[in-house]
């Protein structure tokens, strides 16, 4: 009884334990907002500049080395037109270093399309981008930048370690590769997550199973996927990846890129994000 007293008069001693703070988007997404409101002041170049990681990758429409790509370039004109963007959803994986967020932007007030940046979380807990890549379609229903963007949901599934959990991604994207040669919709029909977000179509992004076969029927029939890079999160839960795409339409030959955010869930690597960059055609 001596004991069991003694120990109830420790346990009351002891300072609480403060608990573990779920693990969220949120900071991704405050630090998109950061990033957004001083591209707004600051201007592009300045503001992409002092939100990246040394070797981000830009899409411009072609994967360059973003720092590289604006030190070289000018600084932005004193009257150019504000560009303007906001996050409207958003993943983290579950050790909380890898994120996401995507949504609409704007040019000169006017709503041109959908951006997508890839975010990780640096050694002094500062969030910086490591791909920036958007399309041009249509965003006139998009919430504005005064609506709480929507969250993916954290992976819930034990990961493997970062250079298992890539080797496994490369595996599934390899099997698409193969299948989306000869039927692109059905090789993605097989991985989409329903609550997988689509786009590179000028149609709004498909936000669910219900939106995702008008998508994938825009895109061709047959795509050839070559990989180029990517990342993992230390969880081993959460990847993206990038490269090449390309098919055949009206006897032409066209050359796109994608990127893609995987999630490992209980029946296994699922796409919960994926993105055609196509070059714009010229106008005449």
């Amino acid at each position: 009884m001596r004991l069991i007293l003694t120990l109830a008069a420790l346990s009351l001693a002891l300072p609480a334990v403060a608990a573990i703070a779920p693990v969220t988007p949120a900071p991704v997404v405050a630090a998109e907002r950061a990033f957004a409101a001083d591209g707004y002041v600051m201007g592009v170049k300045k503001s992409f500049l002092a939100h990246m990681t040394d070797d981000a990758i830009l899409m411009t429409p072609d994967p360059v080395k973003a720092r590289e790509a604006f030190l070289s370039s000018p600084d932005d004109p004193a009257d150019a037109p504000k560009l303007e963007w906001w996050p409207v959803w958003a993943g983290v994986s579950a050790s909380g270093d890898l994120g996401f967020t995507t949504g609409p932007y704007s040019v000169g007030g006017k709503r041109r399309g959908h951006y997508f940046t890839v975010w990780r979380r640096q050694q002094d807990g500062q969030w910086k981008w490591v791909f920036d890549g958007g399309v041009s379609n249509d965003a006139g229903a998009a919430p504005g930048p005064e609506a709480t963007p929507a969250y993916l949901p954290v992976s819930t599934v034990r990961g493997q370690y970062p250079e298992g959990a890539m080797a496994a991604v490369k595996g599934v994207e390899a099997t698409l590769a193969a299948e989306a040669a000869t039927d692109s919709k059905s090789a993605y029909l097989k991985v989409l997550a329903c609550d997988a977000r689509l786009q590179g179509s000028p149609m709004p992004p498909a936000t669910g199973c219900s939106t995702h076969g008008q998508e994938l029927d825009w895109r061709a029939r047959q795509i050839t996927f070559t990989p180029q890079g990517g990342g993992v999160s230390a969880a081993g839960d959460m990847a993206w990846t990038y490269g090449t795409a390309g098919w055949t339409r009206d006897g032409a030959a066209v050359k796109a890129h994608y990127v893609r955010v995987w999630q490992r869930r209980p029946e296994g690597w699922r796409l919960v994000f994926d993105e055609l960059l196509i070059p714009r055609v010229p106008a005449d």
